[in-house]
């Protein structure tokens, strides 16, 4: 019933947004509605509102669903900020089964637990991959030595059983992707298979993370078989070395200003292991369309990062999105981690002339003959703007950009 009832509010308040955008007129809509479709002809959609007041300014066509692409990344940061929290941190955790003896010998084996942290690998990688993120695996070895181990008489494990054992997501028939690596729960240096960011995709991420640590290990002196294996850690198993992974706003930082899909659908898989039916993309993404119908909205969540092109939300759904999130105590995390015009990631050199530039945080989504730009504007007026451009049959991207980058002025210049 309460679920009903949600959804009864969420498409009212969608209906609501509809009818006041198809009465919307002036002006400066009229121009925006021209950008609009000379960006990509009429199969487009488009809303500006007032945030503070929730006035539709603008609107064309904004009630139809048409492709995410990777504005599907909003409600994935979105959903992840105000459920797990922006301060949280993913443990990578070294457990033992057995018992260590004064000669510094431990009879047993060791777990190597991923927590699907996706920035697990070494600095020779993250470093160059993601610069200011990452989690050291090589950090646990100074960590087994303080614990007085010299030598293990059993295996070296590893367990990724956090998340599915699929690699993809629909967008590749749950397949590893040339676009996002192989997903693990235990991934290592972004699945690649080696520490450059140019190598191919490993086929098992959580034993090449496990191999990696046991030949760190023997390198540092303590002997383990160099040899791993997949396995569960046992539930008698004591922790003998954890890792921390940045925070989780640091990571949607980086997964919403460069639009890194490896980082959103590593997100999702997690919402679907700590909220959700367990670690799946399917799972995560139950989590996020939940979250959304909370906060008015909705969409047809199909991955984390918008690959896959059913992934489906109206402009007004992703306006109701922004809106709900300005409520949301991490209201200002979720803002801050979305790119600055003109001056970071996707959007960087772009609105440049414009009222945009320096004032609105902005997601962009890109796929074949599709084009977005969502977000926010803090105008010079004082006034708060929210905005969506869905763009779909984009047949030149570059003019796509030009005119949504003049939508995005427009709505800075209230």
């Amino acid at each position: 019933m309460r679920r009903a009832a949600i959804a009864l509010v969420a498409a009212c308040a969608l209906a609501l947004l509809v009818a006041q955008g198809a009465q919307a007129a002036g002006p400066a809509c009229t121009k925006m509605r021209t950008w609009l479709h000379r960006g990509s002809g009429s199969a487009s959609g488009l809303i500006v509102l007032d945030a503070e007041t929730g006035r539709v300014v603008c609107a064309s066509a904004p009630g139809r669903q048409r492709p995410l692409a990777s504005n599907m990344k909003l409600f994935t940061s979105g959903t992840v900020l105000s459920r797990l929290g922006p301060e949280k941190r993913l443990e990578t955790k070294l457990f033992g089964d057995g018992r260590l003896t004064a000669d510094g010998v431990y009879h047993g084996s060791l777990y190597l637990r991923g927590a699907g942290d996706p920035t697990l690998g070494t600095p020779g990688f993250y470093e160059h991959a993601f610069p200011g993120l990452g989690t050291n695996l090589l950090a646990l070895r100074p960590e087994v030595r303080a614990a007085g181990i010299k030598s293990v008489t059993g295996r070296l494990y590893a367990d990724d059983s956090i998340f599915d054992r699929l690699r993809g997501v629909a967008d590749s028939g749950y397949a590893t992707s040339s676009e996002i690596g192989p997903l693990s729960g235990l991934d290592f240096n972004a699945g690649h298979a080696t520490s450059s960011i140019y190598s191919g995709w490993s086929s098992e991420p959580a034993k090449l993370a496990a191999s990696k640590l046991a030949r760190s290990l023997i390198a540092g002196g303590i002997a383990v078989p160099p040899t791993v294996a997949l396995a569960v850690t046992p539930p008698n198993a004591r922790p003998i070395a954890t890792l921390r992974s940045p925070s989780l706003s640091q990571i949607v930082n980086f997964t919403d200003v460069v639009s890194y899909n490896y980082f959103a659908e590593m997100l999702i898989k997690l919402l679907g292991a700590e909220l959700g039916k367990g670690g799946t993309t399917a799972a995560g993404a139950e989590v996020v369309t939940a979250f959304a119908r909370s906060l008015g909205s909705g969409l047809h969540a199909m991955d984390g990062s918008g690959l896959t092109r059913s992934g489906r939300a109206s402009p007004s759904q992703v306006a109701a999105f922004l809106v709900g999130m300005r409520k949301q105590k991490v209201a200002d995390q979720f803002i801050e981690d979305l790119a600055l015009a003109g001056k970071e990631g996707t959007v960087d050199g772009r609105m440049r002339g414009t009222a945009a530039y320096g004032r609105c945080r902005v997601k962009t989504g890109t796929l074949t003959g599709v084009s977005n730009l969502s977000g926010y504007c803090f105008n010079a007026s004082g006034k708060v703007m929210i905005f969506s451009t869905l763009m779909a049959g984009v047949s030149d991207l570059s003019l796509a950009h030009l005119e949504q980058d003049r939508i995005a002025g427009m709505v800075a210049s209230y």
